[in-house]
């Protein structure tokens, strides 16, 4: 199949080049232009501009968006919309906003033009891996660019989720449970560094990816991590989040769903941007004043 492509960051840089390994057409655009170079050479086919980018394609175009989430969304899709005509497909597959996706699905649909919703997860390892692939939208223009799911993801790795917005809503929920898996990780293997055994913990993680019921993708991400780093001695604690466990927690509330772990997964995440945690000095103050109990103060 002949595709559109827009946005070759570290994500779709790689998915292009699988796409490629997988015999199909690929026309790119990026804003910066050094992608579009690399990618030509390995048998891409580079484009100036969406617009230069659309003409380059088949009567019925199919492009793929892979940029950040929000305003590079819409500034894309609108430029898209007056350039496609009543049949053509767009795939958002970046981590967009459920909600947002109904409705850039509507706007398209005002236009005959079918937006579907993909929600990708694989990371840097996806080109080697594979990329799992939740879907949602149109189901006669998902069938349609099903070769282009099923270039892209592992053997069974990809699933049509539903209506529009369902794509994104199963990786957001995806992710959610991710932050939950992650912090518990974190946790114990926390627990295991401060323990007076000594414990060798990357020759622990490693054996607990044989047979062990804990044993996961993330578990063996774990062990790469700490034979590069074995006391994290190269990294801060600082834990950024891109937006999912916000989303997910959110989706909870909207449907009276206790989530406790993904909510303090994401809590937990807060905490380590503070250098200082003002709620611990009041705790410290209130034990000091009704308790007599000891407190550290600043030099």
């Amino acid at each position: 199949m002949k595709l559109g492509f827009i946005g070759l960051g570290k994500m779709g840089f790689n998915m292009v080049q699988r796409l490629l390994l997988g015999q199909h057409e690929v026309v790119v655009w990026n804003i910066e232009t050094e992608p579009i170079k690399a990618l030509k050479e390995l048998g891409a086919i580079g484009s100036s501009s969406i617009e230069e980018l659309t003409k380059k394609l088949p009567e019925r175009k199919v492009v793929w968006l892979m940029v950040p989430a929000g305003k590079p969304v819409d500034e894309n899709l609108d430029k898209l919309l007056s350039l496609l005509h009543p049949g053509d497909i767009i795939i958002d597959g970046g981590n967009s906003n459920y909600k947002e996706t109904q409705a850039r699905a509507l706007r398209a649909e005002e236009k005959g033009i079918h937006f579907l919703d993909c929600g990708t997860s694989g990371g840097v390892w996806g080109l080697q891996n594979g990329y799992c692939l939740m879907y949602g939208g149109n189901k006669g223009a998902a069938s349609y660019a099903e070769p282009i799911f099923k270039s892209l993801a592992p053997e069974n790795g990809y699933v049509y989720s539903g209506e529009s917005g369902a794509g994104h809503f199963v990786k957001m929920i995806h992710n959610g449970i991710e932050y939950g898996m992650m912090q518990a990780y974190a946790e114990g293997f926390e627990i295991l560094e401060k323990s007076n055994f000594n414990i060798d913990i990357p020759a622990v993680a490693d054996a607990w990816q044989y047979g062990s019921v804990v044993r996961s993708w993330l578990l063996e991400l774990a062990v790469n991590a700490f034979k590069a780093d074995p006391k994290l001695e190269k990294l801060t604690d600082y834990v950024q989040d891109s937006g999912e466990g916000r989303w997910t927690i959110q989706a909870a509330i909207d449907f009276d769903v206790p989530a406790p772990v993904i909510t303090n997964a994401l809590f937990a995440r807060f905490q380590s941007r503070q250098e200082e945690s003002y709620a611990m000095k009041v705790v410290a103050a209130l034990r000091n004043q009704f308790g007599g109990h000891a407190v550290q103060s600043k030099n």
